[in-house]
């Protein structure tokens, strides 16, 4: 449990809400329920073991921070996740009560597990530990198997590693779903590329046969879309899409649209993971407290690139 005020709000609300949930009691020494809530809020965090953190927040004295959350009566107890105000309740609450409160928002015991395993996995990605990246994540996926984030980077690490048959069965649950998550649907039209591009006959083609087609018949829509197809097989991402647009900008019906879709799979295979926490940039929380200075945004080269298709994608559609 910590005391916040005005002047260590920043750090101990915002920031650290970034990585640990925050779990903050307006409160006054005078208050009858906030003398019972209390104690029941500090035991919950003990029981919890790191899932949430407590600060508690004297409304009397710290009426700046009050007012900014709109507090008209105590207790009142707000959990931020991310710099953000997510819920809230007011009065005294028994245990049960606020563990029900907790437990609509608060990671599992089994997701964080997961997600040190797959901080773990990143660390040794980083490092050139693929193989031991990938048992890390396999790991995570198994104490967490709704967890999409690691099944994502698993089955993304084992078409990078060459893995297509386990890939493929990694895949196949989420491709079951209806509707399909577009950053799933972007991983099975690589595992497609990479397998077709190791099937005749144009698996033995160099990309100089392939341009020989294309200039003598600039509509062999087939031949162009294989090239685009093995070039996303191995990688050249841009290439792959400049063909693509050849094809889109020729016949954007072509295929049941089968080079838009894969032009989209591309984008969605280059965007930049967002950050898990990431500081907001107005320099207001959601509450509306002026606590984070303005940051200057610069634009990732790869999200830049992204965009840059992504427009290009838009103007062959228009």
């Amino acid at each position: 449990m910590i005391d916040v005020t005005i002047q260590n709000f920043e750090t101990e609300v915002i920031a650290a809400s970034m990585t640990t949930p925050i779990l903050i009691d307006f409160w006054a020494p005078w208050c009858g329920p906030c003398k019972s809530l209390g104690p029941i809020l500090e035991q919950l965090e003990e029981e919890y073991q790191g899932r949430f953190t407590l600060v508690k927040i004297d409304s009397d004295t710290e009426q700046q921070l009050a007012q900014a959350f709109g507090i008209r009566s105590i207790p009142t107890c707000i959990l931020m996740i991310g710099g953000k105000p997510v819920d809230g309740f007011m009065g005294a609450q028994t245990a049960p009560q606020v563990r029900t409160f907790l437990d609509k928002h608060l990671p599992s015991e089994g997701e964080l597990a997961a997600e040190m395993e797959t901080d773990q996995a990143q660390a040794l990605l980083e490092s050139g530990d693929t193989q031991a990246a990938l048992e890390k994540l396999a790991d995570a996926l198994a104490t967490d198997p709704g967890n999409d984030d690691t099944r994502f980077d698993y089955i993304k690490l084992l078409i990078e590693l060459g893995g297509l048959e386990e890939a493929g069965a990694a895949l196949a649950p989420k491709m079951a779903e209806i509707p399909r998550s577009l950053r799933f649907e972007a991983l099975a039209h690589w595992l497609g590329a990479i397998v077709f591009a190791a099937k005749e006959p144009y698996s033995t083609w160099t990309i100089e046969q392939f341009d020989e087609k294309i200039a003598a018949n600039k509509r062999d829509f087939e031949v162009r879309f294989a090239k685009a197809r093995l070039l996303m097989a191995t990688g050249e991402w841009t290439a792959a899409m400049d063909e693509l647009l050849e094809i889109i900008m020729r016949d954007k019906k072509w295929g049941d649209e089968a080079p838009r879709k894969t032009f989209v799979a591309i984008l969605e295979l280059l965007t930049p993971p967002k950050p898990k926490a990431a500081a907001q940039a107005t320099g207001k929380t959601a509450g509306g407290i002026e606590v984070l200075g303005k940051a200057a945004v610069q634009e990732d080269p790869q999200a830049a690139l992204v965009s840059s298709y992504r427009r290009k994608l838009s103007m062959m559609l228009n």
